[in-house]
């Protein structure tokens, strides 16, 4: 008479036990069929791990959050290890720094990776936007990335920091590259930037003088030109201003003149503040033409 195979009643088991009993006798079940391929042929092998990794078992173990370890065991001998990973759309980001990414998730074989885990830890990086990452059996991965694109270089005190067009920091700038880059001053300068910036491409004869764009109480914009003037922008409209000043220029070379800043805050007048040497020109003139004007009082215009 064949042996009669008991059934036990796990109904009124807890969920967990059911969980933790499935997955034991998963364990068993997949640790016989390695110990069977692992005495395989080399070509019975390769064809009956792929049918492995595609059973039930393994896949409950992966998909349910099991150790990394357990799955890597049982994967790694059937010919799953990771063993080469192919990254495009990094130019920033180091192929090393990526492979280290991935590798410190803690699998070893493609079965064990947690690709969502591998894509969080990669788009950390610094420069990463975002990642994907796909699995090519038996050992492959590819790893897709795009890079943050940098915007601009805002100083905030002594720092320097590399930031996109949003204002998020990438990197602090401590470099030779990207000195191209608009440098955006002062706190709110990070974020406020892409707004003036865009704006200024429409005064083109203006922008390549540009030397800093200062945010003022985090409410308007100084200008820093390339030959020291400040031009002062109103908190409305400052692209129009700021065309005003280059009509101004055109027509009687105002930012040719010995002058410091050019103020057009106020909307019916314009200011300019010369320098402290044309300013002590301007004020030796006019005592000189004081004086002559008070000798031709006397009578004595010598």
């Amino acid at each position: 008479m064949p042996p009669v195979r008991q059934r036990h009643d796990h109904s009124d088991m807890r969920p967990a036990g059911r969980v933790a009993m499935r997955v034991q006798i998963a364990l068993r079940r997949v640790s016989g069929y390695a110990r069977r391929l692992q005495a395989l042929p080399l070509p019975s092998f390769s064809v009956l791990a792929t049918v492995v990794l595609g059973s039930s078992a393994l896949y409950g173990m992966s998909s349910g959050g099991h150790t990394t370890k357990v799955i890597d065991t049982l994967a790694e001998p059937v010919g799953f290890a990771i063993d080469r990973v192919d990254v495009t759309g990094a130019s920033e980001t180091s192929q090393i720094d990526i492979l280290q990414t991935v590798y410190g998730v803690g699998a070893q074989t493609l079965p064990a990776l947690n690709v969502d885990a591998a894509r969080i830890a990669l788009e950390a990086m610094p420069w990463i936007e975002t990642a994907s990452i796909s699995k090519v059996y038996p050992g492959q991965l590819l790893v897709e990335v795009v890079e943050k694109q940098p915007f601009a270089i805002w100083q905030r005190g002594q720092d320097l920091t590399i930031i996109d067009r949003h204002g998020v920091p990438i990197v602090p700038f401590a470099t030779t590259r990207y000195t191209e880059l608009p440098l955006v001053v002062g706190v709110g300068a990070d974020t406020a930037a892409a707004d003036l910036l865009d704006q200024i491409e429409l005064v083109p004869e203006l922008k390549p003088r540009i030397r800093a764009y200062v945010r003022i109480g985090e409410r308007r914009w100084d200008l820093r030109l390339d030959n020291g003037v400040t031009v002062r922008l109103p908190e409305e409209n400052p692209v129009e201003a700021a065309a005003e000043v280059v009509r101004m220029d055109r027509s009687y070379g105002l930012l040719a003149r010995d002058i410091a800043a050019v103020d057009m805050r106020l909307p019916d007048r314009i200011t300019i503040k010369l320098t402290p040497e044309a300013k002590q020109r301007r004020d030796d003139a006019a005592a000189e033409r004081a004086k002559l004007a008070r000798q031709a009082k006397r009578g004595n215009p010598a």
